[in-house]
Parts: structure tokens; C-alpha cells; sequence
């Protein structure tokens, strides 16, 4: 008898594991544009793509509220900030105000890995080295090396910590590396993509997950570089608080953003994204923070998402700003780059 409730409990958790995304149904989207306001719903994903497909992309455990034990974590004053003169433009845009620095507009794409919380904090660590050091340094950061490598950050494609990350960045550093069979840097992310093909699916759709990677401590990218010598540093990490966000980015560049994803953000289209009243939680996501502005009166941030340019805006949404809409506001990361 136990046997036989093991065996039945087995068949039904495989058939959760494989339901169909409700969720990116044409009926679903059609009542999501019914509602929304601020923002438009459209096919990103098959409708036929297995809800664990989608969960297993939102891997990052970084969605904060602050509490009497990490609040000495959240950074609130700079002295470079004095720099700024209390100026805060209402619209802000890191790719048109740093634009020698290729890294900052890159959609990437994580391909089947929960690495979001790798991809998202890696890019902005790039970022900033490209702004701190004007553009000599100007290349991609391994999220293959963070991925699989710090074991302490989290569970590799099964999700980690983006402040863990920018800890790394201080102790350890990060070794260059682009996408997928790029050949750039020391270590390239070895995850395949999930493009769209010529009909319009997924390429990823249907198939089993990536499994964590050995660390390979070793450039197999560009050859001719050092693994020893190429790690870059961070002098520090930190959260930031809402009223040091703009600030930060102002001053060093992109930050890394973590938020609470709703069972409509993965039909995601255009406009200010705010959840849909009857939306389900499905997991928390790391995401780039690049800039702000404002769209019909509704403040937003805008944002760089790891999904590949076939997804959303041309790979980036824009959410609410100021309302903490998705706990986003109080969950973005940094570190300031050392150059030297």
C-alpha cells in the first residue's frame, strides 16, 4: 500500500512538473490587456511551454524586506554623490549617457539555467569597470564563472543571492567572458541560448534543464589570457535604499534589481509594468537596472532582462517606481569597481 502512494504520489508531482503555463495562454493575456492600464500583455513564450520551464528561470533569491538584520547593508550616503549637486534628472538612460560602453544596452540570455541573479550582477559589474575606467575596459563578465564557480553565492541554475555575488566581486574578483561560443574573454558562458525559430517557438521549450557545470578554473575562452591575472575586484557591496538608487547609478552605473515575479510579467510587452490585480506569485527574479523616466504621469525604472532580445521590448520592461511595485524598490544591489 505504501509502495503504491509513493508510486502515485511520483506520477502526480511529474504532472504538476510538466503542466502547461496556463498563464501564457491567448485567453490569459487577452484578460490581462483587459485590465491593465499602464502596460500591454503579448505572446512571448508557446503557449505549450511547461510551467516549469518558467519557474526555473526565476532564480533569484535576493527579493528583500528590510529588517533590523541586514539594514546596516543598505548604503545611504556616498561622498562622490556630493558630485551630483542634488540634481536627479526625471529621465535617465545609462546607455545614451555612457555610450562608449557596449555592455550596458546587451540583452543576454541565460538560456534553460536559473542564473538571472549571475547574468544580472555580472553585466552590472561590467558596466561599472567600463564607466570607471572610461572605457578602457569595455568586455563582458564571466557569468559562467559565477554561475558555477561560487558555490557560496547559491545553487548555480538552480538559483542565488545577488548580494552574495558583489561579496565574491571584493574576495575573490571575476574573471572576463561573453556569450555563448563567443570565443571573448577567459571564460564564456557555456549555457546554450533559447532563440525563437523560424515558426515562432522556443528553442528551449520541452527540454530538460541545464545542469550545473564543474567550475573550470581555466581561460578555455581566449587562451592567450591568464586566469590568475584576469579577475576583477569590487571594493565593496551593498543594497541600496529607494532614495540612493538614482544616486548610485548616477555616479557608478547599472545596478542589479531583484523583484517578485507575477504569473503576467512573462507576457510582458510594452508600457510601465504594474502586477494585474488577480496575478499569482511564481518566483523571484535578478534583472539590470540601466535608468528611470516617466510614461503617461506613471513613474518607472527601466530595466535589462536576461530572456533574449524576442522577449518583452526588444529584451528590456519598465516597471513602477516609487511604489516598491514587486518589493523592487527595495531589493537592488552594487559595489563600486576598483580600477587601479
Amino acid at each position: 500500500m505504501a509502495r503504491v502512494l509513493i508510486l502515485l504520489s511520483v506520477i502526480l508531482f511529474s504532472v504538476y512538473m510538466t503542466e502547461q503555463a496556463y498563464f501564457l495562454e491567448e485567453d490569459y493575456i487577452n484578460k490581462i490587456n483587459e485590465q491593465a492600464t499602464t502596460w500591454k500583455a503579448g505572446v512571448n513564450f508557446d503557449p505549450k511551454t511547461p510551467k516549469e520551464h518558467i519557474l526555473k528561470l526565476l532564480g533569484s533569491k535576493g527579493v528583500q524586506i528590510p529588517s533590523k538584520v541586514n539594514h546596516k547593508m543598505y548604503k545611504l550616503e556616498d561622498e562622490n554623490y556630493d558630485n551630483l549637486l542634488g540634481r536627479i534628472p526625471r529621465k535617465f538612460d545609462a546607455r545614451k549617457k555612457w555610450r562608449n560602453c557596449k555592455t550596458i544596452g546587451a540583452i543576454r540570455d541565460q538560456g534553460n539555467c536559473g542564473s538571472c541573479w549571475a547574468l544580472a550582477t555580472s553585466s552590472a559589474f561590467a558596466d561599472r569597470l567600463c564607466v570607471a575606467s572610461n572605457g578602457d575596459f569595455n568586455q563582458f563578465l564571466s557569468a559562467e564563472e559565477l554561475t558555477f564557480c561560487c558555490h557560496k553565492c547559491g545553487f548555480g541554475c538552480n538559483g542565488g543571492y545577488p548580494i552574495k555575488a558583489w561579496e565574491r566581486f571584493m574576495k575573490h574578483g571575476l574573471v572576463t567572458g561573453g556569450d555563448y561560443k563567443s570565443g571573448e574573454g577567459c571564460e564564456p558562458y557555456r549555457v546554450p541560448p533559447c532563440p525563437y525559430d523560424e515558426s515562432g517557438n522556443n528553442t528551449c521549450a520541452g527540454k530538460p534543464m541545464e545542469q550545473n557545470h564543474r567550475c573550470t578554473r581555466i581561460c578555455y575562452g581566449d587562451q592567450d589570457l591568464d586566469y590568475d591575472e584576469d579577475h576583477r575586484y569590487t571594493r565593496d557591496s551593498y543594497y541600496l535604499t529607494y532614495g540612493s538608487i538614482q544616486k548610485d547609478v548616477l555616479t557608478y552605473g547599472p545596478i542589479e534589481a531583484s523583484f517578485d515575479v507575477y504569473d503576467d510579467f512573462p507576457s510582458y510587452k510594452s508600457g510601465v509594468y504594474i502586477r494585474s490585480e488577480n496575478a499569482s506569485y511564481l518566483g523571484g527574479h535578478a534583472v539590470k537596472l540601466i535608468g528611470w523616466g516617466e510614461e503617461y504621469g506613471v513613474p518607472y525604472w527601466l530595466m535589462v532582462n536576461s530572456w533574449n532580445a524576442d522577449w518583452g521590448d526588444n529584451g528590456l520592461f519598465k516597471i513602477q517606481r516609487g511604489t516598491n511595485e514587486c518589493r523592487i524598490d527595495n531589493s537592488t544591489t552594487g559595489g563600486v569597481p576598483v580600477t587601479n
